[in-house]
């Protein structure tokens, strides 16, 4: 399947490809709008294959009542349907998983027609774990990258859709995101790797859920997103940071940061670094988003004395005038952090 890397891939694809002939048989022939029923089709199955409880027509996939799919456009459908069935082919699979991820946008249902489609999900997480033998050592090409990055998108598009988003976590599939965020090869085809993989972290973290933040809280993905926060790219720095404000504004995640003098400690340092790196190559984005994790961390008064002692003295001075002069939401930012402090 990538060619680039034939004899490891050949151990890390052979669950898959074994799926490939048993799937390419499956008579797929519903219409995508169809797939995009309801919650109803979905529960319960979490991206898999529908278990013995669910409605199922004669081609194998979920059969639902519920008239939500009927969202869908006939003409989109049609096109969206015929990408899907080609995922099951090998050979047409990495330009349908290109086409669709260049659609993502233009059908809002998307998300819940791959859910509920039947061996849809699956056929994403054997893009994701097959590349998993590239990673250490890196040997991952931009090719392969794009491939997986391809997937990745979809997958955001299941954890944005709020029929799908908590089933998506409750099968703890960002899980399988970690080894990507855990690499540290600072060449492209690992850093759109990151951001991608971020980019489904922060679909299911925006919308202040608790239980999706007690999720990544409990499952210890607060050690890489500062990792990254620390030395990523810009923009991995930008994403990560804002999931970490998520986090922390939630009020379990803010007790995990700021229960443990050493983790808090750790935290506050990496701020104050990611302030610092950006002395020479300002972002404002990233500046609005360290101001707002260090006024969360203010609430708590162990880090609002630590903060007192040693906030960076680059938010303090004019090193940042310019983007203060041009942002007039970071100057009330600015002004409220310090005003806190004092």
């Amino acid at each position: 399947m990538y060619a680039q890397h034939p004899q490891q891939q050949q151990n890390a694809l052979a669950q898959s490809k074994g799926s490939d002939a048993k799937y390419q048989n499956q008579a797929l022939y519903a219409r995508v709008g169809g797939l995009a029923a309801g919650s109803g089709a979905a529960s319960g199955s979490y991206g898999a294959a529908p278990s013995a409880g669910n409605a199922t027509g004669t081609t194998g996939v979920p059969v639902s009542s519920n008239a939500g799919g009927q969202a869908m456009a006939d003409g989109d459908s049609e096109a969206l349907y015929q990408l899907m069935v080609e995922l099951f082919s090998a050979t047409n699979r990495e330009q349908a998983l290109a086409e669709l991820s260049r659609r993502r946008d233009q059908n809002p249902d998307l998300g819940v027609a791959l859910w509920n489609a039947y061996g849809v999900m699956t056929i994403l997480y054997q893009e994701i774990i097959a590349i998993y033998p590239l990673l250490n050592p890196p040997a991952l090409t931009m090719s392969v990258s794009n491939r997986v990055c391809n997937s990745l998108a979809l997958l955001q598009l299941v954890a944005t859709h709020e029929q799908t988003r908590m089933q998506l976590l409750k099968a703890n599939v960002p899980q399988l995101l970690y080894p990507f965020l855990s690499t540290t090869s600072k060449v492209k085809q690992y850093d759109n790797l990151r951001l991608t993989s971020l980019g489904v972290i922060g679909a299911l973290v925006k919308y202040d859920n608790r239980e999706v933040i007690s999720f990544f809280v409990v499952t210890e993905f607060l050690p890489l997103c500062l990792k990254i926060m620390d030395i990523g790219s810009e923009l991995c720095k930008v994403v990560a940071t804002f999931i970490f404000q998520k986090i922390i504004i939630d009020d379990g995640g803010f007790q995990y940061v700021t229960s443990n003098p050493k983790r808090l400690h750790t935290v506050l340092v990496i701020l104050n670094n990611v302030v610092n790196q950006m002395v020479t190559m300002p972002s404002g984005r990233l500046l609005k988003s360290v101001t707002k994790c260090l006024i969360r961390l203010a609430d708590n008064q162990e880090a609002k004395e630590k903060m007192q002692e040693g906030l960076s003295e680059h938010l303090r001075d004019s090193t940042f005038a310019h983007v203060l002069a041009e942002d007039v939401s970071y100057r009330r930012l600015i002004y409220q952090l310090l005003v806190k402090l004092s």
